[in-house]
């Protein structure tokens, strides 16, 4: 198994080379019968790399470990923004019934005593342990894991550990610049200190001129590689849940990685406008965006387009940060192997939304576009029959705790409201959904006509259907629908045409509404309901 692995693996590289509740029964697990499991969140990833058909990126250490496992070609996020898509799977319960729909909203406030993924493996005998982003910035959920929020020493010093990830900069008129804002926003409000200390983005772009071991992500795979090589010789399998800040804004990477992309080549979004007869509270406002010092100006794509110039720097950004990430990822398999883990250890890598990259005239996520809700999923088992294949069947991360039981050899939950993909790792083409599900949660602050709406999306292998829908903050609840948006995948697979608004198309969607008032439960595989 070993020999097979390592003529697989040789991964490169460098740029140019290319929990428990309490008094709970912990069951016994044994590692030659329970394989370990590394769970690899990136964050804002979208299906971008060599492995699913880009020519321009370079993510060599990742499309390795793609010829190793099973790529997952149409797999969804259940809310395209980070705290909601990650309760949704952690929990393995959608966004309506755990109640998590934006930042602000915490999972366990709403389901104080739910067993997360990490949780209930502990209750079979797992050890598990959490480092970087899991749930989201700021909320390592210490409940979760027996060894919760690790991190690179540089980083828990006292002027380091309350921040973000995110917001660590290495240029210092950079980190000046942050440091005036911030001290201005807490001059002007005291409160905003309670959230990761007051510190925002920066810049959106830094070349940093230095070794990948010194930014967060570099420094955090060390951490991960110490981290196993202790754990590896324990007699419980272990879950380590590894998460990934880049490629989210701002977009921060060695030279050698920018270096990779020549911004006057890189190729622009094919559609860089809204999309036609779409409902005012289907785009998004690129905040996110404006969150960085240099972009503070950027507004609603109705009414804003960002130059071309600024396109190609954040694009390159974009590209620089994925390939960073993919060789702090080529590191981490690396020691693996020579650890000999590979030869039992589940790996799952996934990204918690997609991201735009000036599709639909935006910069961010946060819509229910398929370019913002469809993610790249990879999964590698020592077992595996059909390595290097593709599955094009409709798949969800919510889909991802049932699928990490059964792989773990765990008894699966009966209450998780996704289905284990397992029976998709032995026979891809096998018959699967009809439909998978999406939501996002627009707010009056957001939409151009100040009101607040729920937007329920339905992807079924020819339509993408949305309904959008008053939503009643304090009852928690959706009321009469007030728009519909319809695009045809094969013929408009960048959805920029509404059908919805199209006479022809009324008894579509008729159809569509029905199935989806039917919901998840109707669109689960006849073989496994």
């Amino acid at each position: 198994m070993k020999n097979s692995l390592n003529n697989l693996l040789n991964f490169g590289l460098a740029a140019g080379c290319l929990g428990l509740t309490q008094g709970s029964t912990v069951l016994p697990a044994d590692k030659e019968q329970n394989p370990n499991v590394l769970f690899i969140s990136i964050d804002d990833l979208r299906p971008e790399l060599g492995c699913y058909g880009n020519p321009v990126i370079r993510t060599p250490n990742l499309d390795r470990l793609a010829s190793m496992g099973m790529v997952f070609t149409k797999t969804f996020c259940q809310v395209a923004v980070s705290a909601p898509s990650r309760a949704s799977l952690f929990t393995g319960l959608r966004p309506d019934s755990v109640h998590v729909w934006g930042l602000e909203d915490k999972f366990r406030n709403t389901m104080p005593d739910v067993k997360t993924l990490p949780k209930y493996l502990h209750q079979y005998g797992y050890y598990t342990v959490g480092i970087g982003k899991i749930f989201h910035n700021f909320m390592p959920d210490s409940v979760s894991f027996d060894e919760p929020d690790l991190r690179p020493d540089a980083y828990k010093t006292p002027d380091r550990i309350l921040r973000d990830a995110e917001s660590f900069h290495y240029d210092e008129a950079i980190t000046q610049r942050q440091r005036e804002i911030r001290e201005a926003k807490i001059k002007k409000n005291p409160a905003a200190r309670q959230y990761a200390d007051g510190w925002g983005y920066g810049s959106s772009v830094e070349v940093f001129e230095g070794p990948d071991s010194v930014l967060y992500d570099g420094a955090q795979t060390e951490l991960a590689i110490r981290t196993l090589s202790r754990l590896k010789n324990s007699d419980q399998p272990f879950f380590m849940a590894l998460g990934y800040y880049r490629p989210h804004l701002p977009f921060v990477a060695p030279r050698k990685y920018f270096d990779l992309y020549d911004p006057s080549t890189i190729p622009l979004a094919a559609n860089p406008f809204l999309p036609a007869d779409a409902p005012v509270m289907a785009a998004d406002n690129q905040y996110e965006l404006a969150a960085c010092y240099d972009l503070a100006y950027v507004k609603h794509p109705r009414g804003f387009t960002l130059c071309p110039d600024s396109a190609r720097i954040l694009k390159q950004g974009y590209y620089a940060s994925v390939s960073y990430v993919d060789a702090c990822i080529g590191r981490l398999m690396q020691e693996m192997d020579k650890m000999g883990l590979l030869e039992n250890t589940v790996i799952v890598v996934w990204g918690d939304n997609g991201w735009k990259l000036g599709e639909h005239n935006s910069w961010t996520k946060q819509t229910n576009y398929n370019i913002d809700t469809r993610v790249p999923l990879i999964i590698y088992t020592p077992d595996l029959k059909k390595r290097g294949k593709t599955c094009s069947r409709l798949t969800e991360l919510v889909d991802l705790f049932p699928t990490v039981c059964e792989l773990a050899k765990v008894k699966m939950p009966d209450y998780a409201q996704g289905t284990s993909l397992v029976p998709l790792l032995k026979d891809p083409a096998r018959p699967w959904k009809p439909a998978v599900f999406s939501q996002f949660h627009r707010k009056p602050n957001i939409t151009p006509d100040k009101k607040r709406y729920m937007g329920y999306s339905m992807v079924t292998p020819e339509y993408h259907y949305v309904e959008w829908r008053y939503w009643d903050y304090e009852k928690k609840l959706p009321g009469e629908r007030v728009a519909m948006e319809l695009y045809d995948l094969s013929r408009d697979p960048d959805e920029n045409h509404n059908l919805a608004v199209k006479p022809e198309y009324a008894e579509t969607l008729t159809q569509l509404a029905a199935q989806m008032k039917a919901g998840w439960k109707s669109a689960r595989p006849v073989s496994v309901r």
